[in-house]
């Protein structure tokens, strides 16, 4: 009796489940042997080719080049005789909605498309369309009238400044806090009305003037300038010339000795640690875990990411990026805007401007 084996579709990342079948080199009927290229699949953060474990005839060959296929589906089946029949496929019934045949789009990226009703029919063929390029139509689409809720606020009430990630951590500090409500979210990407983890976005920077005038006075800066700190400064800059102040949030999970001395605008995030006498300049990052010892001195606007240590008197200049895991010997001197790469480990002073790459040690032999 003749046999087969099913060939499956990896599962390449685990935050997305399906992926395009980018090339396909196989037809059915084809003799392949082991260690031959069957396909090329495409996600959103890579490539990969699937190659055939073992000889064998293609058969049941069940997706065409450009489809969106998923984790788990049989791809077709490696026989070991051209007359083996594959099993019959289950009759499906045409999703409404589907995206036209020569369109190449992510799961996730059809997803958004249909929640915001794009018309997929006008989606540009040929590229690989993901959910940032989907965001990207959206903010060229004509956006709605702004219009504010009818509300007052609260005296304590916040908003948000930016509605990416560092925007939800922001939100869940809010929360356990307790201190400040909520007013809603900024952010001219996102169109008004849409929700980010329950709250509301308000609309963008235009709404600083209205909101001031209905009694808000307080902003939290969501923006983490890790490409760019100057997108961050342009944007304490902004709530500062519309009025609003920021102030100082310290997750009640974070540590922070009585004697340290924190600045206006500084998020200090959950299991962060600011040791005795530190002082820590405005709009200052210390992240979830990052530890900041004894006497060092944190100047303006410097993201200290997780999981990041800095030994007692440690000094970091304006606007310094210190990467996820990042060890800073004790009195080692960092100029401002320089950038220290994920893992790094810096055992002596880095100037102004300086890079130090990820998973390197400073300064190398």
């Amino acid at each position: 009796m003749s046999e087969a084996t099913p060939v499956l579709v990896p599962l390449l990342n685990p935050n997305e489940p399906e992926a395009l079948l980018a090339a396909l080199h196989i037809q059915e009927g084809q003799c392949m042997a082991a260690g031959d290229l069957l396909c090329t699949f495409e996600t959103t953060k890579s490539t990969a080719d699937l190659h055939a474990e073992a000889d064998g005839y293609v058969a049941g060959l069940k997706f065409t080049e450009g489809q969106t296929v998923r984790a788990g589906d049989v791809l077709c089946y490696l026989a070991d005789s051209p007359e083996w029949q594959a099993p019959a496929a289950p009759i499906t019934t045409p999703e409404t909605g589907s995206p036209p045949a020569n369109l190449r789009i992510t799961q996730p990226a059809l997803a958004l498309a249909r929640q915001h009703e794009l018309d997929l029919s006008q989606l540009p063929a040929g590229e690989l369309i993901t959910e940032k390029r989907i965001q990207e139509l959206l903010r060229q689409q004509p956006r709605p009238a702004f219009s504010l809720p009818e509300e007052s606020y609260a005296p304590n009430a916040i908003v948000v400044y930016g509605g990416g990630g560092h925007g939800k951590a922001l939100i869940d500090l809010l929360r356990a806090l307790g201190t400040y409500p909520i007013a809603g979210v900024l952010d001219d990407r996102l169109p008004p009305g849409e929700k980010i983890m329950g709250v509301p976005v308000l609309g963008g920077a235009a709404a600083l003037v209205e909101l001031k005038q209905r009694g808000l006075r307080q902003a939290v800066n969501a923006v983490g300038g890790i490409g760019n700190i100057s997108v961050r400064i342009k944007v304490f800059e902004q709530l500062a010339q519309a009025g609003f102040s920021c102030p100082t949030l310290v997750h009640p999970r974070a540590t922070v000795e009585p004697s340290a001395r924190l600045a206006d605008g500084v998020q200090v995030f959950p299991h962060a640690y600011v040791g005795s006498e530190a002082q820590i300049g405005f709009g200052v990052i210390v992240n979830t875990g990052a530890i900041v010892s004894h006497d060092c001195q944190v100047a303006d606007y410097a993201n200290l990411s997780p999981g990041s240590i800095l030994a007692g008197e440690v000094h970091i200049g304006s606007g310094v990026l210190v990467g996820m895991g990042v060890t800073i010997n004790l009195q080692v001197q960092v100029g401002e805007r320089a950038r220290i790469g994920n893992s790094a480990t810096v055992k002596s002073n880095v100037p102004a401007g300086g890079i130090v790459h990820a998973g390197t040690i400073w300064p190398q032999d």
